[in-house]
């Protein structure tokens, strides 16, 4: 038996402008994604997916011809499973040449949440088929990268792409107002795809923007004081606002909160950042916003 496990993510800037090179600042999770590997029979694989509260959220039978022909099938799941299987086949054929598996994947938050289910999965493949995660991202699911760079490291990490390459450059970052930063659910997940081709279609003199939010990024990590982290993240929403055409996530949900609200990743879902002087869990629980996190209990 074989177990692989990789970290959650969250994009504390560059959201978006990270794919035009913009260097992000991205924090792995205490929650993730675990992934055992047993040897079975028949040329096939019986995987087994269990979500946070122990539910089985999926669970079939992958054909080795399915994975190796890329065949297509009814279900979405495993559509995706297959495509990410078939890209890790072009890089290591050799893992076909087992009689089977047994694969069984747990999760340690809830699939929604938007955290890292793919590019957890993505990585723990890559860590059992030994090759690059990052390679293996961009041939299956695409996107920028950073949420592989948060599996693979327990510390804040710089994330940057020169001429698509990854540049991943482990950071301390450990503010002393933690206490006053929390994570709010938007009740949604937010589709990276989508929201990565809607900026695409919105964005113009990016290299301005990139400047903007690099200088942002570098301050955020050095701001030693709530006031001035909390200016940097608006400031931030300001820019992002004015790219993607779109309201920032407080001026459309929470215009009478009193702190700072930021979106994480794909505007419009998943988690935002809140900046309180008090616990804000009353004001967005009489909202419906429901799960709201401690920086101390989300973050690795």
């Amino acid at each position: 038996m074989q177990r692989f496990y990789s970290n959650g993510k969250l994009l504390i800037t560059g959201e978006y402008v990270v794919l035009d090179g913009a260097t992000a600042l991205a924090l792995p999770t205490k929650f993730g994604q675990d992934l055992v590997v047993e040897n079975g029979f028949g040329k096939k694989i019986l995987w087994k997916s269990f979500d946070s509260d122990g539910s089985v959220w999926f669970e079939d039978s992958i054909a080795f011809d399915a994975i190796q022909n890329q065949s297509k099938s009814d279900n979405p799941v495993v559509n995706t499973l297959i495509e990410i299987l078939h890209a890790a086949f072009l890089l290591n054929p050799d893992f076909l040449a087992n009689e089977g598996f047994v694969i069984t994947t747990r999760l340690t938050f809830p699939r929604f949440w938007g955290l890292g289910t793919s590019s957890t999965l993505i990585n723990n493949v890559a860590q059992w088929l030994q090759i690059d995660a990052f390679v293996l991202l961009r041939n299956s699911f695409g996107g920028s990268g950073y949420d592989i760079a948060c599996a693979q490291n327990n510390t804040a990490v710089l994330y940057q792409l020169e001429a698509q390459n990854p540049i991943v450059k482990p950071v301390l970052f450990n503010p002393e107002f933690a206490d006053q930063l929390y994570f709010v659910y938007l009740n949604k997940k937010q589709s990276s795809k989508s929201a990565i081709q809607s900026y695409y279609g919105k964005r113009h003199d990016i290299d301005t923007t990139v400047s903007k939010i690099n200088a942002i990024t570098q301050g955020v990590l050095k701001a030693d004081n709530l006031s001035d982290f909390a200016d940097l993240l608006n400031r931030h929403e300001t820019i992002l606002s004015e790219v993607l055409k779109l309201l920032t996530v407080k001026k459309s949900l929470f215009p009478d909160f009193v702190g700072t609200v930021k979106s994480l990743g794909g505007w419009g879902g998943d988690f935002v950042l809140v900046v309180a002087e008090d616990n804000p869990a009353g004001y967005f629980k009489e909202k419906g916003f429901e799960t709201v996190i401690p920086y101390g209990d989300m973050i690795l």
